[in-house]
């Protein structure tokens, strides 16, 4: 199991309500037959010491495998990354975990 980490950087416009009632559906309704587990979407609240969030959204999807991860980019990521412009201008920074 992995853990796909999608960061948008915080600063530019972020449509929360088209990314959480259009764009994460599209990304669960592709993935999930295709290894995607979980889709959690959280969002930045400051730093420990009271700074800003530097992510102002971070989507964690859990994946069975980085494999599983390539195979649904390749099936469907056009798809998925050409929607990111209807909610910002963010270059999402996308990091691949592993549990430990």
């Amino acid at each position: 199991m992995i853990l796909v980490s999608v960061m948008y950087p915080a600063g530019p416009r972020f449509d929360h309500d088209y990314y959480l009632k259009t764009h994460m559906p599209l990304v669960r309704e592709r993935w999930s037959g295709l290894g995607l587990h979980e889709a959690t979407v959280v969002t930045g609240q400051g730093t420990p010491d009271g700074g800003a969030a530097p992510f102002q959204v971070i989507a964690l999807l859990k994946f069975e495998s980085a494999d599983a991860f390539a195979k649904a980019a390749a099936a469907h990521g056009a798809e998925i990354f050409a929607d990111i412009p209807n909610f910002t201008e963010a270059q999402a920074q996308v990091q691949i975990n592993a549990f430990a």
